[in-house]
């Protein structure tokens, strides 16, 4: 199938795409939504922008608008997104994991316009996830959080095996999603195959509240 995927940086996004990549399917765009408020129910704002330089390394043209992020008023927007491209895909694809929220609004605007929707990530096991994502070689750095147990030193850090320990325990005593789909963080990939080259983070700034952050990314090199 001929396939545009919305993504935002993240792991769950961009994992989608190597999936469906690899099982031969053509990604003939990436379509990325800018959220002006931090509220927005459908769409991550930390780092958006990259996915500018995340489409170049991957050789896939990137569609990108920006959006309010209203409630429900912001799918209006994806819709017309979706509409630059109805005719040159089959589908689009999602990085839902567990979010019906996400999943059935998308589902919805599909439908509407007669594309498939294509989630590979649904109810993944979220351990067995984040060890197929490192095994595929996929470089994941933390971009925001908003849950306890996840303070300002995760902010920036890169997800490796000793992470992952740290987030069984947090899980554990907290109760979060080991894949964030609660809410609980955000990702953003630095490198993975897909890529041409990898990005490495010369500058960046933390805003931490006292309860939640983000890690903006200021400058990069590959």
């Amino acid at each position: 199938m001929k396939l545009a995927a919305l993504t935002s940086g993240g792991k769950d996004s961009l994992y989608a795409v190597y999936l469906e990549k690899s099982e031969g399917h053509d990604i003939r765009y990436l379509l990325s939504m800018k959220p002006l408020s931090d509220e927005s129910y459908m769409f991550h704002h930390p780092n958006i922008e990259l996915t500018g330089l995340q489409s170049a390394l991957m050789n896939i043209p990137l569609r990108f608008k920006v959006t309010p992020g209203e409630k429900e008023k912001e799918l209006i927007d994806l819709e017309k997104l979706f509409l630059e491209i109805k005719h040159k895909v089959d589908g689009i694809i999602t990085g839902a994991i567990a979010s019906n929220y996400q999943k059935e609004r998308i589902e919805r605007i599909c439908s509407k316009l007669g594309l498939e929707c294509v989630s590979p990530l649904w109810h993944i096991d979220s351990e067995k996830y984040w060890s197929d994502l490192l095994d595929a070689g996929f470089e994941v750095i933390v971009s925001g959080v908003s849950a306890q147990g996840l303070g300002e030193e995760w902010l920036g850090r890169i997800i490796d095996e000793k992470a992952l320990d740290e987030l069984k325990r947090i899980r554990d005593k907290h109760g979060i999603h080991m894949a964030f789909e609660g809410g609980e963080a955000e990702t953003f990939v630095l490198n993975c195959s897909m890529f041409s080259k990898g990005i490495k983070v010369l500058e960046a700034e933390k805003n931490w509240d006292g309860q939640r952050g983000t890690y903006n990314i200021k400058k990069v090199t590959l």
